[in-house]
């Protein structure tokens, strides 16, 4: 699905073209309904010239005479005229605001129209694939996370900031980096980070500006913001992109993420996903050359089970994540980044990265 640029004015159109469908079917007597798209694994393809998942055709229709689904279907409507809203007045909000802006007990009833965050958040992702719209562009945004520090220098909102001068704690990244300006980029790679800690020990000891390099940590899973970021400085300067994460499924899979995209956001993977980023470590192999065994630990059932489900996944069917999957699954055992500082805090810096970088030992 491509993502177009749109104006204002035509998402608002989109959202009142969706509420119309909905009156007009009221007015014939006929059982009103939204269609959504399905955003699950059964209607997802890996796409081979690309390298991304893409969202298949198959779309769900969502009644309002239904008992499975008469409040997701008021759930959608609910915030699409939030979002109608939002749009017609020009402001912005997070989805955390929105969520509590809609929260409440309907009328003669003891049901919410919202009990929690995890049911509004689906609902926008739903809007942007029916809509064939971006959740930016329905004034909507996420909270921050993700950090970023190296030699570049960007304009947000008329402001002029240096990535390499903002201490320990780098730059936050927003969840909307479409409008940033980069006025400089000096860098060779981009080391993308799973984890907090490994970010700070790699700042700490200046990795990124001995090696060049733009060093982001993703802070676990990474969110739209970080992805986007990420692609954007890759395509628009060329530059190659490392991840290095935990040697265990989830990290193998924030990885993937970065690569091909996500199941759950396949509509946008062309705007989230990087298909040149490299799997620097941390993989099982990894535990072997560089003598961690003391540091392992043991895999947990669902490691294993999710190990073998990923095994069957079109994008980890190279040759090398079929090894590396199948060993964790023999020796029952994974790695965390921090198995590294085992031998010795800056082993990381010193030895571990600059090793594989040299000799260009990446996964694909």
């Amino acid at each position: 699905m491509k993502m177009l640029r749109l104006k204002r004015e035509e998402v608002i159109k989109k959202l009142q073209s969706l509420g119309l469908k909905v009156w007009k079917k009221v007015e014939r007597k006929e059982n009103p309904y939204v269609e959504i798209p399905i955003r699950s694994l059964s209607n997802v393809r890996f796409d081979e010239k690309t390298k991304a998942l893409t969202l298949g055709n198959k779309v769900a229709k969502r009644y309002f005479f239904h008992v499975a689904h008469a409040k997701k279907f008021m759930q959608t409507l609910l915030v699409a005229s939030f979002c109608k809203e939002l749009l017609e007045q020009n402001l912005h909000t997070s989805l955390r605001d929105m969520f509590y802006a809609l929260k409440r007990t309907l009328p003669n009833s003891k049901e919410n129209t919202f009990d929690e965050q995890k049911e509004s958040d689906p609902i926008v992702v739903d809007l942007e694939v029916a809509l064939n719209v971006l959740r930016e562009q329905l004034h909507l945004s996420a909270d921050v996370r993700g950090r970023v520090v190296g030699n570049v220098v960007i304009e947000d909102r008329g402001d002029l900031i240096d990535w390499s001068k903002l201490g320990s704690g780098g730059w936050a990244i927003p969840s909307n980096v479409e409008d940033i300006e980069f006025k400089k980029v000096k860098a060779k790679f981009i080391l993308v980070v799973e984890k907090n800690a490994a970010f700070e020990r790699l700042h700490e000891d200046k990795f990124w500006k001995k090696h060049k390099a733009i060093l982001l940590t993703t802070q676990g899973q990474a969110a739209r913001g970080a992805r986007r970021l990420i692609q954007r400085l890759s395509t628009e300067f060329d530059l190659p992109v490392y991840v290095f994460t935990d040697s265990d499924p989830y990290g193998w899979y924030i990885y993937s993420v970065i690569k091909y995209g996500s199941i759950n956001l396949a509509h946008i993977s062309d705007r989230l996903g990087t298909p040149a980023a490299k799997f620097i470590g941390l993989s099982i192999s990894d535990i072997d050359r560089f003598g961690l065994h003391n540091w392992t630990i043991k895999a947990k059932d669902v490691d294993i089970k999710r190990a073998k489900e990923m095994l069957r996944y079109p994008w980890f069917k190279h040759p090398k994540w079929q090894k590396e999957l199948k060993l964790l699954i023999k020796r029952k055992y994974k790695a965390e980044l921090e198995a590294l500082s085992g031998k010795g805090l800056r082993f990381v810096t010193e030895k571990y990265l600059p090793t594989k970088i040299k000799e260009k030992d990446f996964l694909p």
